[in-house]
């Protein structure tokens, strides 16, 4: 195989990382209502110092396991309380997650360290995964847990040692930990499978050295291994939370999610209409299919490896009724996996002039449609806080496309390093265009802020409408707020017995409605489509329905 040269010595995906990351911490808000909920989450760890049941505005929170806030409040203690450090967890796991896709490739095909050059960098540069390394929630955790099992079942085939099996194991623990039994699904197929994929495996033995029996008793001790290492969690946190809690951490966080899964109900074939715009900007690439076409692949037992690990999943995910995209996050470091192979065997091709032009189409329309974006929102129906997008920054994707054009029909490393920096570029220009308007729209600090200084004044604190604690972590409030307008009865007897509370209400801008001559507001905000009013208790007693959106 030709030797293939990705540029620099800093490697190619850890700047792609970079340039994301700093953009995303720098220039976005946390964004409502997931991320603040999970800030909120580990604040209330923090306060109350109760590592064990994770709290949300006072009740226990059974939504998702711990792991996430652990960290989140473990680096709080080594660097103080701050903004950035709990938004830096999630892509932290995605540098890791990069690394490790190198070290699966190496365990995957040995002699081919084209491949493990390439790989990290091609899933650097897929939208989905560079747009989501800069989320703070729990499918990264959960993708960097599915490398090290699928590593560990690798290393224990090609070894027989049990090192492999405990690696596997402490993946199952983990990440069961990170986002629950979820992590089975990505990792049990490729092991249950290892008779198919395994005899082909380059540089491998044509059987696992041990039995077959073996082999499966110890995938099921490894199996053992990691759900008790999320038990010694679990238990004592059952025992602790209560019934309640107990139900839906052993039970609502798996099977109960899938029936009740038609929150985010989608037809079957979503999945798979999306895919391919999720992996841009490779299916935009004439290289990557002239490669698909001339490889043969079908005779590599680590591509029926790749195939074992996402195939299982897909299926089932898009079986299930409720799809949500980051479901499918942990697959793809597989794709990567597969692509660079097939550019890896298919390097000493000569690239063509196409190979460059249509990439920098890709990057030239995006940049040329930023630019030429107009400032009147009603335009295309856009949201009210469009206009205030800054589009000059479309420039910088010119000149992605003009470097796309330039390397992407040279060699392989230097095409697979170019599209994966534009395509961390593009996600650059969307934070830098975006920041005001995402400040006017998502920006929840400044009502935040406020409402810390009522609580520092001594007023109780209520949101009209359901909560999901998006103010506790941004204004750092240490008491919860009321929920009101969802009993008649609760709120009633609220209002009644805290005059003096601050009230959080929201409304339509479109839809406002007409106040009672008296009822002025303490402060007003604005957030996405609505107008945000703080009213007193008392004004909510004496005019009853004011805090109806309508």
């Amino acid at each position: 195989m030709k030797h293939i040269d990705v540029p620099g010595r800093i490697p190619i995906w850890a700047i792609c990382w970079l340039i994301t990351v700093v953009a995303a911490v720098t220039l976005r808000p946390p964004l409502p209502v997931d991320e603040t909920r999970y800030l909120s989450v580990a604040w209330e760890m923090w306060l109350r110092g109760d590592f064990l049941v994770p709290h949300l505005n006072g009740e226990p929170y059974h939504h998702k396991p711990p792991l996430l806030f652990w960290l989140m409040t473990a680096g709080w203690s080594v660097f103080g309380v701050n903004d950035w450090w709990p938004r830096l967890v999630a892509p932290l796991f995605a540098l890791i997650a990069m690394f490790w896709t190198g070290w699966l490739s190496r365990l995957i095909w040995p002699g081919e360290a084209a491949v493990a050059r390439l790989a990290p960098t091609i899933l650097a540069g897929s939208a989905f995964w560079t747009v989501f390394q800069t989320l703070t929630m729990f499918d990264m955790m959960l993708a960097t847990c599915t490398i090290a099992g699928i590593g560990g079942v690798v290393s224990a085939w090609r070894t027989g040692a049990l090192g492999g099996w405990m690696i596997a194991a402490l993946a199952i623990g983990i990440g069961v930990l990170a986002k629950g039994p979820a992590i089975l699904l990505h990792i049990l197929p490729v092991a249950l499978l290892a008779p198919w994929w395994g005899r082909a495996l380059p540089s491998g033995p044509d059987r696992p050295l041990v039995s077959w029996k073996g082999w499966y008793f110890r995938l099921l001790l490894s199996v053992l291994i990691g759900a008790a290492i999320a038990l010694l969690w679990a238990i004592p946190a059952g025992i602790r939370g209560g019934e309640e809690y107990r139900n839906m951490i052993f039970w609502g966080q798996s099977a109960g999610r899938i029936v009740e899964s038609f929150d985010h109900a989608r037809p079957f074939w979503w999945y798979a209409a999306l895919l391919l715009p999720l992996l841009l900007p490779w299916p935009v690439w004439p290289r990557l299919w002239r490669a698909c076409r001339v490889s043969r692949v079908l005779q590599d037992g680590g591509l029926g490896l790749l195939v074992a690990w996402v195939v299982p999943a897909f299926v089932t995910f898009s079986l299930i009724s409720g799809k949500q995209l980051h479901y499918l996050l942990p697959e793809f470091p597989a794709f990567a996996l597969l692509f660079a192979y097939l550019l890896a065997k298919t390097a000493d091709m000569e690239g063509r002039r196409f190979d460059g032009l249509i990439a920098a189409l890709f990057f030239a329309v995006l940049g040329g449609a930023t630019l030429l974006l107009p400032d009147d929102p009603a335009f295309f129906d856009a949201p009210v806080w469009f206009h205030r997008l800054d589009t000059h920054w479309g420039w910088l994707l010119i000149l992605a496309a003009g470097a796309c054009w330039f390397w992407a029909r040279r060699d392989v490393g230097r095409g697979v390093a170019a599209l994966a920096v534009s395509m961390s570029v593009l996600v650059a220009v969307v934070h830098l265009a975006a920041r005001d308007s995402l400040a006017v729209a998502y920006d929840l600090r400044p009502i935040a802020r406020e409402l810390k200084a009522y609580e520092d004044n001594g007023k109780p604190l209520a949101n009209f409408g359901a909560y999901h604690g998006q103010y506790q972590f941004l204004g750092r409030l240490t008491t919860p707020m009321a929920e009101l307008g969802l009993k008649r009865e609760f709120t009633e007897s609220y209002i009644a017995r805290h005059p003096d509370a601050v009230v959080v209400a929201y409304y339509y801008l479109d839809e406002m409605p007409d106040f009672p001559e008296g009822a002025t507001p303490l402060a007003a905000f604005r957030f996405r489509d609505y107008r945000v009013l703080f009213w007193r208790g008392s004004q909510l007693r004496a005019y009853p329905g004011l805090g109806n959106r309508t």
